[in-house]
């Protein structure tokens, strides 16, 4: 077989003692009745090896002894290695998984121990029950061995399985799809880039990294292939009921002998060898998903599999205008990237931030796990005792097959009066000036003359109404100045109603971004932020916040506010495709749909009474 397939996998490790290196290898997959060499090396001169009981295995030869050494000069720095090596060839007489102990050997006086090896034996193959003479039997033995000499191999010889660790699910539950390779008696000499992979309609799709095809031995209906993983995926069914995965293809290129017509004593030494293109189908298979029983909690906003959540919060003792931050540590194995952000009540007078999300995920044949930490920053405005309800976080345990909800504690504040109060920080933040320069502005007014103008000279009249343009001017501006910025802060004081104002003119700016990210063709960006283009939008028009949002409130609210059936049919049409593929193969065809379709929406919303 070519090395980009036929690996051997060595059930072996080292060991080592100051500079002693005392090893044992051999296959870690063998066949009954076919033997295989077991052997110890060591990089110092040794004796008296012992080897340890060899049950279920019979000593057919050894031990051989061989040794190597070499020197060399590099830079003019010797260096040189040795090699002791004994090696036993064994016939394995029992089927299953054996387990040889260590071996123990000597180096100038110290002994030293090998690692020990786990051997999977395997069934031989099943001779083929055949009725017919044993001369037919030959004959059609040599027909196929003639068949493969032309370039015809058969699909028992090699060919690829479909397997999926589960055909029944829930839910949002994942199950492992592998494409294996399964071949005996022929050489693979590569895979074509002609590969057709399903879509996978109706699945959330979560690739594997593949890294080197290796190959192992297995039995599988009464015959030992070589076996190679050639793809692996996880899926996530998104819809209950009978899911479909379509058959995928594959084409293999063969390396098959051939015999020529004229044959000489070389041809039948050496022989001459074609590639063949084999082509190759994996059959299909359906996935069974029951829907998730009824009962869900109402945190429960589909995230399934087994978690973990921890707590936390910065202080609960502080002052008006410092901030207040509670993290959750959500660890555990699931759909972890469809879990949705908890969301918290903070009380009247806090001003609260979009949450900042860091997430640690790692995916592998066991699904995705790891940790999405979310940390929620509020400032308080006013001073008092504040009550943070407790958060809670709901999810389907597929092991018991029930909900589970996890919560905070109920978190207590106290907010004592800090260095300046709410509207002089609002002030601050939008002009930039203090309550007491404006008040100071208004002081101004006592050093204008109190004089009475009718006993002043021509002169003095002219003065005055200078002095009274240059200080009573200022005045009036500085109180027309103060009046409009008291009326911005009380606008501005209502968060939702500013944020409703420029709803439209946040998502145009986000969909520019969506717009770049479509022309750079960067899929996964261009999809998160048209998600996130609707969910801002739709927070700030209908003033929530974006953690509480999901498509069964959103229609809801929808619906109350007098908004027709099919315009929020494409709101939620927009933000499951935008979720679906994020994770899902899709064309720059689709990627343009959407961000019209998102365009329209958003212009069709902005019509509307909310």
């Amino acid at each position: 077989m070519l090395a980009a397939l036929c690996i051997v996998h060595c059930a072996s490790c080292f060991v080592f003692a100051d500079d002693v290196e005392f090893r044992a290898s051999a296959p870690s997959q063998v066949v009954i009745g076919k033997p295989f060499q077991l052997t110890y090396s060591v990089n110092q001169r040794s004796r008296n090896l012992q080897t340890p009981d060899l049950n279920g295995f019979e000593v057919l030869a050894g031990p051989y002894t061989s040794t190597s050494s070499s020197t060399s000069f590099i830079n003019g720095k010797r260096t040189s290695s040795f090699s002791q090596t004994y090696t036993f060839t064994l016939m394995p007489t029992t089927e299953g998984s054996i387990t040889i102990a260590p071996a123990s050997i000597q180096v100038d006086g110290e002994t030293y121990t090998s690692n020990g090896i786990k051997i999977t034996v395997l069934p031989a193959d099943e001779e083929p029950q055949q009725s017919v003479p044993s001369s037919q039997q030959q004959s059609s033995r040599s027909e196929s061995a003639q068949s493969s000499s032309s370039g015809s191999v058969s699909s028992e010889n090699i060919f690829i399985r479909t397997v999926v660790s589960k055909t029944r699910v829930h839910e949002q539950e994942a199950l492992l799809l592998s494409y294996k390779l399964y071949f005996a008696g022929v050489d693979v000499a590569q895979f074509t880039n002609n590969t057709k992979i399903p879509e996978f309609t109706g699945f959330l799709k979560q690739e594997l990294e593949q890294g080197e095809i290796q190959t192992e031995l297995e039995h599988y209906n009464g015959r030992n292939y070589q076996t190679a993983v050639l793809y692996r995926t996880l899926l996530y069914p998104q819809h209950a009921g009978d899911i479909k995965i379509d058959p995928a293809s594959f084409e293999a290129v063969l390396r098959v002998q051939t015999r020529a017509q004229v044959r000489s004593i070389f041809d039948d030494f050496f022989g001459s060898y074609t590639n063949v293109t084999k082509a190759l189908t994996a059959p299909g298979v359906t996935i069974h998903a029951e829907a998730l029983p009824g009962g869900k909690p109402a945190s429960f906003s589909g995230a399934v599999g087994q978690f973990s959540m921890t707590p936390s919060i910065s202080s609960t003792d502080l002052k008006t205008n410092e901030a207040v931050t509670i993290k959750l540590d959500i660890k555990g194995n699931g759909n972890m990237k469809l879990i949705k952000t908890p969301a918290i009540e903070w009380p009247e007078g806090f001003e609260e931030y979009d949450p900042k999300i860091s997430n640690n995920f790692k995916t592998s044949a066991n699904g995705v796990s790891g940790s999405k930490t979310i940390e929620y920053l509020a400032i308080p405005r006013a001073a008092g005792t504040y009550t943070i309800p407790a958060v809670q976080f709901s999810y389907f345990d597929t092991e018991s097959g029930a909900y589970r909800t996890l919560s905070t504690p109920e978190y207590t504040l106290h907010i004592s009066k800090g260095s300046g109060d709410t509207e002089e920080t609002v002030v601050q933040q939008y002009t930039g000036t203090l309550k007491e320069d404006i008040r100071q502005l208004g002081t101004d007014i006592r050093y204008i003359s109190s004089t009475p103008l009718r006993y002043a000279s021509r002169s003095s009249k002219v003065t005055s109404n200078r002095v009274l343009f240059f200080y009573l001017v200022p005045l009036l501006i500085a109180i027309i100045l103060f009046i409009a910025f008291r009326r911005r802060i009380r606008e501005n004081a209502d968060i939702a109603r500013v944020r409703y104002k420029k709803a439209n003119k946040v998502a145009q700016k986000r969909l520019k971004v969506a717009q770049k990210l479509l022309s750079e063709n960067n899929k996964t960006a261009f999809y998160e932020e048209i998600e996130r283009a609707a969910l801002t939008y739709l927070s700030d028009r209908l003033s929530i916040p974006t953690a509480e949002l999901n498509k069964e409130n959103i229609a809801s609210i929808l619906r109350e506010k007098g908004v027709e059936d099919d315009l929020i049919a494409d709101v939620n049409d927009v933000l499951s495709t935008a979720e679906f593929a994020r994770y899902a193969p899709s064309s720059g065809h689709a990627m343009d749909d959407l961000y019209t379709q998102t365009t329209n929406l958003i212009n069709n919303l902005e019509n509307q009474t909310l």
